[in-house]
């Protein structure tokens, strides 16, 4: 890819962009919340959108000069709409975790009860950990796994919320790799009268696809990321029905943020209209195929995987049993060395820091939009396993990192 205005005027930049480019299309990108946006998405986040001012919301902006932003964002809107099969839709969020923010900022007030599942299980920062905002403004209960199936304790859950009475239950995680069952959470919800969050950012593009069950309909508010498995703008979205409309608009903006950043709903429009075609499906379907298929391998490499496999786009693998002296951090240094790019991870029953944890999360969505198969995940999880199986051997990490410069020849990226 050229960068050439770039070069122009800053080249230290330029070398960067070139290398970052180098490094996604020569390596695997298996970090679960990552994908490889269409060099369409690429066009509109980098577009003159850009240089605009558009406070506010279609057809009411503070400023002029809003009707090309006007209309972008309502195409964002309707296709989002027609996606998920929503009331509402906010598409402004500028991450996920400021998605989140806007519904905790409209239903609840400062020391309100929010109940959600426990960082070392598969949570995520913005449910509650009190290093976020959320677990310094509000009163945070965490539910967790079952310890002995990895699988949502919903019992316990629904026990949990009895005695701390919730204002807020929370569901859908970040590395959580099983379905979730949102009708059962509703039902908590409705027992002990919490509102219900679902936060699907690492599944937005299965949900949108019909290959993981929706929570729209079914939740009071469903948040999400819309640049992991749907493959469009970097940002978040919040989705609610017309009786939160205002209240979740309100506090995207003026609550919780400034202007939009434009271009990135603008990458978010294009994006959803790709999701919309018939292909995505195929998409979607073969992220879980082939998720399924790296985590048989690992397991029949000795890997031990959290819950014993994957029903989505991830596998947590918990390497205290099949390796104890290795690291999460240990294995992705080493991994990364070799060409695979994936994350440490705590694992439900943490015995290390989260820091240098006890697991590793891999994802499928960036090496299914290379075109990567079943077939090609079972390399790649043999791949792992003889890194991970000598994570200080320079000659294991170099032949490795040979096979994976051959895999993505094989499946080239932006070309």
């Amino acid at each position: 890819m050229e960068h050439e205005h770039v070069r122009n005027v800053d080249p230290a930049v330029a070398d960067a962009l070139e290398g970052e480019v180098d490094r996604q299309r020569n390596g695997l990108q298996m970090i679960a919340s990552e994908n490889h946006v269409s060099e369409a998405v690429l066009d509109a986040q980098g577009s003159v959108l850009t240089n605009k001012y558009a406070e506010g919301y279609p057809g009411s902006r503070y400023y002029g000069g809003c009707e090309y932003a006007d209309e972008i964002e309502q195409l964002a809107i309707d296709r989002a709409t027609e996606l998920f099969g929503a009331e509402h839709v906010n598409v402004q969020p500028h991450s996920g975790t400021q998605a989140n923010q806007a519904v905790y900022f409209a239903m609840l007030e400062p020391g309100d009860k929010i109940l959600s599942l426990d960082l070392t299980h598969g949570g995520h920062l913005s449910h509650g950990h009190p290093a976020n905002f959320v677990g310094q403004l509000y009163d945070v209960e965490q539910y967790e796994v079952d310890p002995g199936t990895g699988y949502l304790d919903y019992e316990g859950l629904a026990d949990l919320a009895e005695e701390f009475e919730p204002d807020v239950i929370v569901s859908g995680y970040s590395a959580y790799p099983r379905e979730i069952d949102f009708e059962r959470v509703q039902e908590t919800a409705d027992e002990v009268g919490a509102y219900h969050l679902a936060d699907i950012a690492h599944i937005t593009g299965l949900v949108a696809a019909g290959v993981h069950e929706s929570p729209v309909g079914v939740a009071d508010f469903v948040t999400g990321s819309t640049h992991k498995t749907i493959r469009a703008g970097r940002g978040g979205i919040v989705m609610t029905t017309e009786e939160f409309a205002d209240d979740i608009d309100s506090a995207v903006f003026p609550g919780g943020q400034g202007g939009p950043l434009m271009h990135n709903v603008a990458g978010k429009a294009v994006g959803f209209k790709e999701a919309l075609q018939p292909e995505f499906e195929d998409y979607a379907e073969q992220t879980v195929t082939n998720a399924k298929a790296l985590g048989e391998r690992l397991s029949e490499n000795g890997f031990s995987l959290v819950s014993g496999g994957t029903d989505n786009h991830l596998v947590l693998v918990d390497l205290r049993e099949s390796h104890p002296e290795t690291s999460g951090g240990d294995a992705e240094e080493a991994l990364e060395a070799a060409g695979i790019v994936l994350n440490g991870n705590t694992v439900p029953g943490e015995t290390r820091s989260a820091f240098d944890p006890s697991g590793i999360r891999a994802g499928t969505p960036a090496l299914t939009t290379r075109g990567f198969d079943e077939d090609d995940c079972r390399r790649v999880a043999d791949l792992i396993t003889r890194v991970v199986d000598a994570p200080e051997d320079e000659s294991v990490i170099e032949e490795v990192r040979e096979e994976v410069r051959a895999l993505c020849d094989e499946n080239p990226l932006y070309e």
